[in-house]
């Protein structure tokens, strides 16, 4: 690898990063910072702002750098959860106290753009790159890497792999890499009723009974018991309302939503019809609404895979696991375009207060980073 002592320093950038408060959506400033970054390498930056309230506007950076070879692009978002109340400090220092560098994003995660950037310094120059990088990931994600996608597509960009730098690993750096992911959709119910006295029942109509009817028969069945690659798929009451404030009156309405973890045995919109025909039978007044914030997805091991794990072999000694658990993340739009994993920091500290990155970690994913970009430059 090149070395250089104008190389850019991941620590510094991500401390720049942290430095520009972002909850989502992000603003322009931190945008400006990590382009400024990315210009004395070579890169061809596009910011756009795409969409209207109430999700919009959100900002977007397609940063491109021609090479011959296979294309590697990078994934990620600026954005960031509000910090909440209970700081050792402001969440926005980007101050390092011992081993550790604190602030609002180091994790997720500005930590692992500010590596690649560093990475991509420390590389050789032949492949082509480029980072993919949302203003709205924490967010609604509507305007965010949908809209990223579109503007590759009107440009003819098309990567032969993606690297999304989410915060994958569970205890220690490199132990775990994300193929895939479970889908995800949330569900409203509605049940209409017809309001009454409780003591004349057969005057009124009570919503609550039917909606229990119905959530009983949906918290009774087994999607399916998962297989090689991901766990069982899940549905989980969030929410109940029925706003009641009289002791002695039968409501006229009763709400619940549901939210599913689904894995590739099943798909949004089928369960989403499932659903509505299981109500309609207990309430057939009832109105059934959701959004699906994506399918379920899987990059089964293949060559990318085997890249990452071998550059975290060669650097950290260990053999990560290949794992689909956890939330959703935007490589649920970019598995589309072609094999897509995700590899970054260790995530016991995201949105928490006091979030926080080992140096050392940063330090390592960079190096990680800038072998697999050499790697893929070799293929």
């Amino acid at each position: 690898m090149i070395s250089s002592p104008m190389l850019p320093d991941p620590i510094a950038l991500a401390q720049a990063l942290i430095r520009a408060d972002s909850v989502t959506p992000a603003p322009a400033m931190v945008f400006t910072v990590l382009a400024a970054a990315l210009e004395p390498l070579g890169f061809a930056i596009d910011r756009f702002v795409t969409g209207e309230a109430p999700d919009g506007p959100v900002e977007n950076m397609l940063a491109t750098r021609a090479g011959t070879g296979r294309h590697l692009a990078f994934a990620g978002h600026l954005d960031v959860v509000p910090p909440g109340e209970g700081w050792t400090g402001s969440p926005w220092s980007g101050e390092v106290r011992g081993d550790m560098l604190f602030g609002r994003g180091a994790v997720d995660m500005k930590g692992a753009i500010a590596a690649f950037v560093a990475a991509i310094a420390r590389a050789p120059r032949t492949a082509p790159l480029s980072l993919t990088i949302t203003g709205d990931e924490e967010g609604p994600a509507i305007f965010g890497t949908r809209a990223l996608i579109d503007r590759m597509a009107d440009r003819g960009l098309a990567p032969d792999y993606i690297i999304v730098g989410e915060p994958t690993s569970a205890t220690r750096l490199g132990d775990t890499i994300k193929i895939g992911r479970r889908g995800s959709v949330n569900i409203w119910i509605d049940v209409p009723g017809r309001q009454g006295h409780v003591a004349y029942p057969h005057l009124a109509d009570n919503p609550i009974t039917r909606l229990i009817a119905a959530l009983a028969e949906i918290e009774a069945i087994v999607l399916d018991t998962g297989n090689q690659w991901f766990q069982p798929s899940n549905i989980e009451v969030t929410d109940l309302t029925v706003g009641n404030p009289a002791h002695n009156v039968i409501p006229a309405r009763a709400a619940a939503r549901l939210s599913i973890r689904f894995n590739d045995e099943q798909r949004g919109e089928a369960l989403v019809e499932y659903i509505a025909a299981i109500v309609a039978r207990h309430a057939p007044a009832a109105t059934v609404t959701a959004s699906i914030s994506g399918e379920a997805f899987l990059t089964e091991p293949g060559p990318l895979s085997t890249l990452m794990s071998d550059a975290i072999a060669a650097h950290t000694g260990m053999v990560p696991d290949l794992s689909t658990t956890g939330g959703t993340s935007d490589a649920r739009f970019l598995s589309r375009l072609c094999p897509t994993i995700e590899f970054g920091l260790v995530n016991a500290t995201m949105h928490q207060v006091d979030e926080a990155v080992a140096v050392a970690d940063l330090e390592s994913l960079t190096v990680i980073y800038a072998d697999v970009i050499a790697r893929v430059a070799r293929l």
